[in-house]
């Protein structure tokens, strides 16, 4: 075949691949307003590059490089203020004929602020955070449920604040929820979702926080008030 056809049609294909990509992101971006008006949340689909400061104790928004945050819901849940966003960064490879390439990580955030400051906490399944953790001098805390310490990693410089986080009611439906990862610093409680979360995913998500939520006794919030 010509090599100009070639080139035109690897280059039609291309140019109806990164369209269909397009209007996927656009559907999809008016499926989350359509969500955030259902509940009430304001939405800003423009990138963000500055929203992750306010979050630095997480984990991926430290990572990589042209970082921001995309999609971004927030406001009032069930009485409690949340946000929750989309999350972009890139990292650099070098294959083995020396050319750069760039890798795109996608994630999704779901965050509960908190009236109160607290201690770094980190839980995830087993592994998850564990070079990360061991870099800043966190130990993995065990716990009397085999079951739980097998299966997550849970480190803090706060032992204490670790056990009465992860109290019985806690340490349940966290085994129920086996992948769930949480990060708690400062203001907040975030739980993080590798790539795009789907729009009828966020109500659920919400609701997951506020779940959590209702598992911290309540003796940490006078306590640290």
């Amino acid at each position: 075949m010509n090599p100009i056809l070639i080139f035109i049609l690897f280059a039609a294909v291309a140019g109806v691949i990164a369209w269909l990509g397009h209007m996927a992101n656009v559907k999809r971006r008016e499926a989350m307003a359509a969500a955030a008006a259902a509940l009430g949340l304001e939405f800003r689909p423009e990138k963000d590059r500055d929203l992750a400061r306010d979050f630095q104790f997480m984990d991926k928004l430290n990572q990589g490089s042209n970082r921001y945050a995309y999609n971004i819901l927030s406001g009032t849940f069930q009485d409690f203020p949340v946000k929750m966003f989309d999350y972009h960064y890139e990292t650099h490879s070098t294959d083995s004929k020396g050319r750069r390439q760039t890798h795109h990580h996608h994630f999704s955030f779901f965050i509960l602020m908190f009236p109160n400051l607290f201690p770094e906490l980190k839980i995830g399944p087993e592994g998850f955070f564990s070079k990360i953790a061991q870099a800043i001098g966190l130990d993995d805390i065990d716990f009397e449920s085999h079951e739980f310490s097998r299966q997550f990693c849970v480190r803090s410089k706060d032992k204490k604040f670790a056990y009465d986080f992860c109290n019985a009611r806690m340490i349940e439906y966290l085994l129920d929820h086996p992948r769930l990862t949480i990060e708690v610093e400062h203001h907040a409680m975030a739980v993080c979702a590798s790539g795009k979360i789907e729009p009828e995913r966020i109500r659920p998500g919400l609701e997951q926080l506020v779940e959590l939520r209702s598992r911290m006794p309540a003796y940490l919030f006078t306590e640290n008030s």
